[in-house]
């Protein structure tokens, strides 16, 4: 029987939930979706907009929810401000998905509640990793 290398890592296990992603820009949505292609586990619900996106949040109470930081209606900010009791009950991690790098707003996202932020144009194994961290916590408060 072969034996593994102490280096060697385990295949991550595959995510399993669902996603909210609430992102205006069709492209972005495309490119998310396709990256997470190879996770028949997840179920993958889009809001266009930052309205819809707080609604679909309260009624369909995704796992984890990816949030645009710049949408047509209201900032990524304003929804985690009105998404914030929710996120302190541990109803869902939302993964901020932006274009800017580390500023203020990322900053005051984070201090409402943001679980992480991932810069656009996300790599497939960070994305993965960080929606995995994001599942499994929410797994783990139904345990």
């Amino acid at each position: 029987m072969p034996q593994s290398h102490p280096t060697e890592q385990a295949p991550p296990p595959p995510l399993q939930g669902s996603v909210l992603y609430i992102e205006d820009e069709p492209i972005n949505f495309m490119m998310v979706e396709a990256l997470l292609a190879g996770h028949p586990g997840v179920r993958l619900v889009r809001a266009q907009t930052g309205d819809e996106g707080v609604q679909l949040a309260r009624s369909q109470r995704p796992d984890a929810i990816l949030l645009d930081m710049h949408l047509p209606d209201i900032s990524g900010i304003e929804v985690v401000r009105r998404l914030s009791e929710d996120i302190s009950a541990g109803a869902f991690r939302v993964i901020l998905l932006t274009a800017d790098k580390l500023n203020i707003d990322v900053l005051k996202a984070m201090s409402l509640g943001a679980f992480e932020y991932l810069v656009k144009p996300v790599k497939r194994e960070l994305l993965e990793a960080s929606l995995g961290r994001a599942l499994a916590a929410k797994a783990k408060r139904r345990t």
